[in-house]
């Protein structure tokens, strides 16, 4: 079993969410996280792009949205790309 990276999309609950904070919860609940980066939406609204090498495990980018989306701030976590590292 090998390693890929994932990336993933965080959406804020709000335009109020501290991102300095919630990137800080981020790197404590998935240890392999790389790189994150901020990403304007609209609206004042701005998202987070993660980076992070995970195992390549069945499942594996399920079990990581949803540990993700349980991080307070968090609205919703999605994977939008998986690459082979």
């Amino acid at each position: 079993m090998g390693s890929v990276a994932v990336i993933v999309r965080i959406m804020p609950e709000s335009p109020d969410v501290d991102l300095e904070k919630l990137k800080v919860s981020l790197k404590k609940k998935l240890p392999g996280i790389r790189d994150i980066r901020e990403e304007p939406i609209g609206f004042g609204l701005r998202a987070l792009k993660l980076a992070a090498v995970v195992n390549d495990a069945g499942g594996e980018t399920d079990a990581i949205e949803q540990s993700l989306s349980e991080v307070a701030g968090v609205e919703r976590a999605e994977v939008i790309e998986v690459t082979l590292t």
